[in-house]
């Protein structure tokens, strides 16, 4: 009779581990692909409501508009992963796109001279911003706030309110040409997606950017000089603003003070909804890649649907609650 009971336990709780692990697994699999099949539910959805939506042009037209905030996105990821912020992205762009311009008229530079200052401009505010946060001790959101309205301040400034047109053509290629029939905008962003994700999955400098994230006081006591892992983070982030900023620039055909706005707010979106924890130590950049094409996906969708923008923006502020809702659940369940 023992024996029969035994059994019978020893069958129960096989059967509840069963079910338990079976759920830990489905668990992570919603964790680890979740966002990605959303994407694709969203991609069918607006393909059966849009007969224009699932077509080779528009889909391209989708990753394009987005590469911009895509390359900005995948630079505050990492700065996400170390606890930072980052909202001066925007207006980074804005003062890259108006100095580049200024040296991109036809028959005075070569081409490489707008990229490079633009890049240099958006490397320099990033190094400033990732000083002045691991020298002086002060809250990211207090010192990147403050460049945000420095930045867009000095895009005013530099070009006296006004936009500056007459681009070269090599310039505009930038923003406007095709490699194969595939747009530059976005191979740009691919490439950049991929240099990121090896620096990150693949190299010292990522393993150091997840530790201090997960635990800086850690990170110290183990030797990792976190002031300058910190400042090389916002300076890679504010040379992928660079980058967007001169891509943007050549796409709108001219340099202008007032570009860039919100595109802070939307990297933060596209990484935050792509997984990415504002606790720090957990973000990838496959999953803010498909963060921003979420946000891309759902903006044409509702444009082809006739949807008002004001509803758009409201949809879009749910979604990154409902996302931080999400992602404070799991930081207090781990």
């Amino acid at each position: 009779m023992e024996s029969q009971v035994s059994v019978t336990n020893k069958r129960e709780k096989a059967g509840v581990s069963s079910t338990a692990t079976s759920k830990d697994k489905l668990y992570r699999f919603f964790d680890r692909y979740g966002m990605l099949m959303i994407l694709i539910g969203l991609v069918i959805l607006m393909s059966i409501l849009s007969p224009t939506f699932f077509t080779t042009g528009n889909l391209l037209n989708i990753v394009r508009q987005m590469s911009v905030v895509g390359i900005v996105a995948i630079g505050v990821t990492i700065v996400i992963i170390t606890t930072g912020i980052d909202l001066s992205s925007g207006s980074v762009i804005a003062l890259v796109s108006v100095v580049a311009a200024s040296f991109a008229h036809p028959d005075t530079y070569p081409v490489i001279v707008p990229i490079l200052i633009g890049l240099g401009l958006g490397l320099l505010t990033g190094v400033i911003n990732g000083t002045i946060i691991s020298k002086a001790n002060i809250a990211p959101f207090i010192v990147t706030l403050g460049m945000m309205t420095a930045a867009r301040g000095a895009a005013l400034l530099f070009s006296d309110g006004r936009p500056i047109g007459n681009l070269s053509p090599s310039f505009l290629w930038i923003g406007q040409g095709d490699v194969l029939g595939i747009p530059v905008p976005i191979l740009i962003f691919a490439l950049v997606g991929v240099i990121s994700y090896i620096l990150l999955n693949k190299t010292k400098f990522g393993k150091y950017v997840y530790a201090i994230g997960g635990n800086e006081q850690a990170a110290v006591i183990a030797g990792v000089n976190v002031d300058k892992y910190k400042i090389f983070v916002y300076g890679y982030a504010g040379l992928l603003s660079g980058l967007a900023g001169v891509i943007l620039t050549s796409r709108i055909s001219s340099g202008q003070p007032t570009a860039g706005m919100m595109y802070e707010l939307d990297a933060i979106a596209a990484a935050v909804i792509g997984g990415t924890s504002l606790a720090g130590g957990i973000g990838t950049i496959g999953g803010t890649i498909v963060g921003a094409l979420i946000i891309g996906v759902m903006n044409n969708g509702l444009d082809l649907l006739n949807v008002s923008p004001y509803w758009q923006q409201i949809l879009k502020g749910v979604i990154i609650t409902v996302a931080v809702f999400i992602d404070s659940r799991k930081n207090r369940k781990s």
